[in-house]
């Protein structure tokens, strides 16, 4: 927490400002967890200066005891019944001066701050670079949200199977982790016939269907603790062996995970992961999902796709030792059908791409 505060406290005096709101809300906002342990509930702005201890203002009323507990450095307050007109009232008690804004700031508190003290900075860039690079104190959380994951991979293996319906499989996930402190970060899954598919990327909110023999699944996990999630991607067939179409994404899938893999090193440029995934275009495939992407503190850069899926321009941002980034190449057939998921968390390491994840890799079978 020291470290983050300091980072924070450098970033505010390059951009000029000598009060920072951090702002949060419905559960979105990992800037105020990240620099006070609250992680927001309803509404929340953090008062970040050099001088004073951070005030940290919420919403509900009834939330500020749990707050006070888990934000135990910050001066805790109920924001009243407008939250940003209490972070007015306390940074005119400071003296006033230029603000800066991080986070999810609405358009009527902008508005506020800027009548009272200028138009506000934004410093959600610095935010991102100060969450690129984990510390090791960072990186015992990310393990752990880690392992959280691999137990969810570990329980559908062990309780999925023919009839279960997809809601019931997001049940069986969530059992395996939330006993042990773990929160869901996400759980996507489709569910597919092999000789017939329809499907071809997870789908962010579960259905009824129920799984069948021959079925694909694909799945996204990601289970979290305290904001550190893990992030593991697999398919699997239902009680059935995968028929020649999978096998073949498959096969591309791991070729251009292997080939990404072994190109990620400090230093290494975006680009040269991007190229690693040649394999997906060389056998007439593409992708849907994005090909990697920087984890851990939010939907962080870099966020690449492969030759036939571009995002634009590939973004000037070498690879640092201590970056975690998910790899998961979403390899699927032209017509958009059919498609496979692998991929998992790793950690930029001195040389080269540090697994974190030990739960089962390759076509995995369930029931």
């Amino acid at each position: 927490m020291r470290r983050r505060r300091e980072l924070t406290l450098s970033a505010m005096v390059e951009a000029g400002v000598e009060h920072l709101v951090v702002a949060g809300s419905n559960r979105f906002g990992p800037a105020v967890e990240w620099l006070s342990g609250w992680p927001t509930t309803t509404e929340s702005m953090l008062l970040v200066g050099p001088e004073e201890p951070d005030v940290l203002l919420i919403q509900l009323r009834n939330h500020v005891p749990n707050a006070r507990s888990l934000a135990a450095a910050c001066d805790v307050r109920w924001g009243g019944h407008v939250t940003v007109d209490a972070a007015v009232g306390e940074l005119r008690r400071r003296g006033g001066g230029r603000v800066g804004v991080m986070g999810p700031v609405s358009h009527r508190a902008h508005r506020t701050l800027e009548e009272e003290f200028d138009e506000p900075v934004d410093l959600d860039g610095a935010y991102v670079r100060m969450r690129l690079v984990k510390s090791e104190e960072e990186m015992a959380w990310v393990r752990y949200g880690v392992e959280l994951t691999d137990r969810a991979i570990d329980a559908l293996l062990a309780h999925g199977g023919p009839g279960l319906t997809v809601e019931e499989l997001v049940d069986v996930v969530e059992r395996a982790y939330v006993p042990l402190g773990g929160g869901t970060h996400i759980h996507f899954f489709a569910v597919t016939p092999m000789d017939n598919p329809s499907q071809c990327v997870p789908a962010q909110w579960p259905s009824r269907r129920r799984l069948r023999p021959g079925d694909a699944v694909t799945t996204e996990l990601s289970a979290s603790y305290r904001g550190y999630p893990g992030q593991a991607l697999r398919t699997l067939s239902v009680a059935a062996e995968p028929n020649a179409l999978h096998r073949r994404l498959y096969a591309v899938a791991e070729e251009a995970f292997e080939a990404i893999i072994a190109a990620i090193r400090p230093g290494a440029h975006p680009r040269d992961l991007v190229e690693a995934s040649s394999p997906i275009e060389d056998a007439g495939m593409t992708i849907y999902d994005d090909l990697v992407h920087g984890f851990v503190g939010g939907y962080l850069p870099p966020v690449l796709g492969s030759r036939s899926r571009t995002l634009g321009a590939i973004p000037d941002l070498p690879l640092e030792e201590g970056m975690t980034v998910v790899v998961q190449p979403n390899v699927i057939t032209p017509d958009e059908r059919a498609g496979v998921q692998i991929g998992e968390l790793v950690r930029v390491g001195p040389a080269g791409a540090e697994r974190l994840h030990r739960a089962p890799r390759g076509f995995l079978r369930m029931g």
